[in-house]
């Protein structure tokens, strides 16, 4: 039993340190958003350059969706392989981490494909320019370390529920121990 849980704390570890790095590309690519001053208007077309907002938030993505699919199986298999039910506080923070993972990626996928080239005439949406607003990216970085925090929670939930579980089942065939 022992050695199940510490088999899972690397994997947590890899969770936690994936959503930080989502985190933290965030507030990287909120200091490097495209500003005014990078705007370039031909009549009525405009032109914004790639900005490091675009990659950094690509990389965001990808940490986030693999941190989440990670912190998920690991709540999922304990169930699965120890038919263990999921606690109700378990249940309640997987939706909670459901709920702000759909925003973040919604507002960090948005704000990521704002930051990518837009060429004259094509711009982001009808032919128009966009501009990233102040703070998107940093409203995804909250929303990145909540979707994480209540990641981690339920499955450490999950993982102590399990355990006070089997150890129950233990005791009740085994009365010496």
């Amino acid at each position: 039993m022992e050695k199940r849980q510490n088999g899972l704390l690397p994997v947590l570890c890899v969770v936690f340190s994936l959503g930080l790095c989502s985190a933290a590309s965030c507030v990287a690519a909120e200091l490097k958003i495209a500003k005014v001053k990078d705007l370039k208007l031909n009549g009525k077309q405009c032109y914004l350059p790639e900005t490091h907002s675009f990659r950094l938030g690509i990389a965001a993505l990808i940490c986030l969706c693999v941190a989440q699919i990670i912190g998920n199986l690991v709540v999922v298999l304990l169930c699965f392989l120890f038919h263990a039910k999921t606690p109700m506080v378990s249940t309640f923070l997987l939706i909670i981490s459901w709920i702000s993972f759909g925003i973040s990626v919604i507002l960090l996928g948005s704000a990521t494909s704002m930051s990518g080239r837009q060429p004259y005439g094509k711009g982001w949406l009808e032919g128009e320019c966009y501009l990233v607003k102040d703070g998107v990216f940093t409203g995804s970085a909250i929303l990145v370390l909540l979707t994480m925090a209540s990641t981690l929670a339920s499955a450490i939930t999950t993982i102590t529920t399990t355990t006070i579980s089997q150890v129950n089942q233990q005791h009740q065939l085994d009365p010496k121990f």
